[in-house]
C-alpha cells in the first residue's frame, strides 16, 4: 500500500488505517485480534488507533502487536479520569498517569502519537491538558502530541504551538469538519487522521448494531436517510457499494491523511484495502455526495455539527 508523510510529524503513514476501539466494546477474543492485525501488517496497513478508554484495546493492541511493534505508527488518546488513576479529567497528573499506563499496556517504550480525547474548550484554553503532553514528548514517552474531536474545539487545537496531529470526523454523514478544521490543518501542515469514515454504516438496517453501537450510529442513520441518496446516482451498481464510496470520500478529502476503519473482522479489513486502493471518488460523486450533505441539512432547520 503506497504511503504518504504524515503531515510535520515526517511519519509514513498508509492512507488506511485500523481503529482499535471495537475490539475493545464489543470485546474481540485475542486470537481474533491477533489475526486481524497480523493481516494488515503484512497488507501494509501501518496506523493503529486505540485509546485509554476503550475497554481493554490497548492490552490487546499491545499483545498482537508483539515483535512486530517497530512495523506501524501507534496513536491512543487520554485525558479522561479512570477510577484507578489519580487526578480529575485534563489534569497533568491524570494525562501522565495515563501513558504511563498505555505504555505498559501496548508493551511499548514510546507511543508514536497520543491525543487529548475530545478535550472540551474549557480545557483546551487553560492549557495544562496540551502542556502535560509536551512534557510527555520531551521525556520521551511519546513522538508527537495531538487533539481528537471536533468542531470549534478541534479548530482551536489545530492552531496550538506543539500540537502536530488533528483526528476529526470526516465522512458522508459528518461533513462539518472539510470547512471548520481540515483548511487551518492544511494551513499548519498538522497529520490529519480522519475517524468514522465508513460513518458507522448509515446505510444498515437499526436491528443489525449491537452493543454500544446501537444508539451511537442513530444520528448517522438519520442523516443518510434524509440525503435521500441511492448508490447509482453516485454511478455505482449496487447498495452494497456504500462502505467503498464512504471511504473513497473521506480519502478524497484535501489534507487526510488516514482514515481509520475499525473492524473485528479480517474479511473486512482487506474489503477496506481493495476500496482504498481504487483512489479517490470522481469529482461529480463528491459534488453530488456534499450537495446532497447542504440540503439535507438545509432542511432540517438546524446546524449539523460534527458528531462526537
Amino acid at each position: 500500500m503506497k504511503k504518504s508523510t504524515f503531515g510535520v510529524t515526517g511519519l509514513s503513514v498508509s492512507p488506511l488505517g485500523w481503529g482499535a476501539a471495537p475490539i475493545g466494546f464489543l470485546a474481540t477474543e485475542q486470537k481474533q485480534v491477533e489475526i486481524i492485525v497480523q493481516t494488515m501488517l503484512d497488507a501494509g496497513i501501518n496506523f493503529i488507533d486505540t485509546a485509554a478508554s476503550y475497554q481493554g484495546s490497548e492490552e490487546a493492541v499491545g499483545k498482537a502487536l508483539g515483535s512486530r511493534r517497530g512495523e506501524c505508527v501507534l496513536v491512543s488518546k487520554c485525558g479522561q479520569q479512570f477510577p484507578d488513576l489519580e487526578g480529575p479529567a485534563w489534569s497533568s497528573q491524570a494525562i501522565a498517569a495515563a501513558i504511563d499506563r498505555s505504555l505498559r499496556r501496548l508493551r511499548t517504550d514510546r507511543i508514536d502519537v497520543v491525543l487529548l480525547h475530545s478535550c472540551g474548550m474549557e480545557a483546551l484554553q487553560r492549557g495544562e491538558a496540551v502542556g502535560a503532553l509536551m512534557r510527555a514528548r520531551d521525556a520521551g514517552k511519546i513522538r508527537f502530541a495531538g487533539y481528537s474531536g471536533d468542531n470549534q474545539e478541534a479548530a482551536f487545537a489545530a492552531r496550538l504551538p506543539g500540537i502536530s496531529v488533528i483526528e476529526t470526523s470526516v465522512s458522508i454523514c459528518d461533513q462539518a469538519n472539510l470547512a471548520a478544521v481540515l483548511p487551518i490543518a492544511r494551513e499548519r501542515g498538522l497529520g490529519v487522521i480522519a475517524k468514522r469514515p465508513i460513518a458507522n454504516a448509515a446505510w444498515r438496517p437499526a436491528q443489525e448494531f449491537h452493543g454500544i453501537y446501537r444508539d451511537y450510529a442513530k444520528p448517522y442513520c438519520e442523516r443518510f436517510a434524509a440525503m435521500n441518496l441511492a448508490a447509482r446516482d453516485l454511478g455505482f451498481a449496487s447498495e452494497g457499494d456504500w462502505p467503498e464510496i464512504a471511504l473513497r470520500f473521506t480519502l478524497s478529502q484535501p489534507g487526510v491523511h488516514v482514515a481509520i476503519v475499525g473492524t473485528t473482522q479480517p474479511a473486512n479489513a482487506r474489503r477496506n484495502l481493495e476500496a482504498a486502493a481504487r483512489g479517490p471518488l470522481p469529482n461529480n460523486a463528491l459534488e453530488i455526495l456534499q450537495s446532497a450533505f447542504a440540503r439535507a441539512e438545509a432542511a432540517s432547520r438546524q446546524k449539523w455539527p460534527g458528531l462526537t
